[in-house]
């Protein structure tokens, strides 16, 4: 009983407003939609920025219907920053009636683009490196803004071209694997300071800021932390997600996430193995699954996606609202 009280006030606290109060209409739309989904999950898939229809047409090959969702990375490993290319893409997608859902991998803020993936978005970062990043004028604090401010500017034309993003930047933070990764206390503070950047500074309002973390484990020199050491707060996000890839669909991380969003959204940000129908008829909240671009064929069988794309519960492309 106490419990379901306090979800209760949770939902009347926060209810379906976004946590940016100048959030756009299109924008608060979405988010309503996703609030009103009711045990129904969308489906989605990611490309690579290089390819942005490669593995989303497969999907459609597959099971004959789009998903309902379209995700892609921002991440500069090359000479030119693939921005416009994403942006362009992104709107390509939005306008063929897709739900947009962005990322970013971004390199280590010490440091200037291209980004290597092992030298900088998954190198370590030091106890201080993380001090300098989050003292203003500091010169790694000052590169940091320009990183943002760059992003920024390619979100700018996605809100010029009316496109509402689901926002997950700084994923699997609860993970070992990423630089902004493995230290909670800095880690809140990065995203309050990315939050505060893009939505009062750059006055973002086409984001559903989306918190993804990674699904909880104990592997030696690969763990993933409890969720809620790294949640900032729930003035600063709008849906809750995980990372599920090897089929660790545990109902006590479920749980946990749930518990945590005290009533927002929960979601599937990215998995490997999907889930099956049985899983999301015990783990009924889930808002959508996103499968990570090539382990739709190397983690899943055609009559594995074919099965979750007919689930009763699952919506594709042709099924979501406008």
């Amino acid at each position: 009983m106490i419990l379901f009280v306090g979800l209760l006030a949770s939902v009347l606290c926060y209810g379906q407003t976004p946590v940016n109060p100048n959030t756009g209409p299109e924008t608060k739309q979405l988010l309503e939609y996703i609030y009103s989904l009711n045990g129904k999950i969308l489906a989605g898939q990611h490309s690579y920025n290089e390819d942005p229809d490669k593995f989303y047409n497969l999907a459609q090959e597959i099971t004959g219907k789009y998903p309902a969702v379209w995700g892609t990375a921002f991440y500069w490993n090359g000479e030119k920053d693939p921005g416009e290319r994403i942006v362009k893409a992104t709107i390509k997608k939005h306008n063929e009636g897709s739900i947009i859902t962005l990322m970013w991998h971004v390199g280590r803020p010490s440091e200037n683009p291209p980004y290597g993936w092992s030298e900088s978005v998954q190198n370590e970062f030091s106890d201080e490196q993380w001090q300098e990043l989050l003292t203003p004028d500091s010169p790694t604090h000052t590169n940091w803004l320009k990183q943002v401010d760059n992003l920024a500017q390619h979100l700018k034309e996605l809100q010029k071209a009316g496109v509402p993003v689901l926002w997950r930047p700084y994923h699997e933070m609860n993970g070992v694997w990423f630089w902004w990764g493995n230290n909670p206390e800095a880690y809140k503070k990065l995203w309050k300071m990315l939050y505060d950047r893009l939505t009062e500074y750059h006055q973002l309002n086409n984001l559903i800021w989306v918190w993804n973390a990674n699904a909880p484990r104990d592997i030696p020199y690969d763990e993933a932390f409890p969720y809620k050491d790294f949640y900032p707060g729930a003035q600063y996000v709008d849906i809750l997600a995980t990372d599920v890839y090897h089929y660790d669909y545990e109902q006590k991380d479920y749980e946990e996430l749930l518990e945590l969003a005290e009533g927002k959204p929960i979601a599937l940000g990215e998995v490997g193995e999907l889930p099956k129908p049985n899983i999301l008829e015990k783990q009924p909240k889930w808002s959508w699954f996103m499968v990570w671009s090539n382990w739709l064929q190397t983690a899943n069988s055609p009559e594995r996606v074919k099965e979750i794309y007919n689930f009763s519960n699952t919506l594709t492309k042709d099924e979501i609202k406008n």
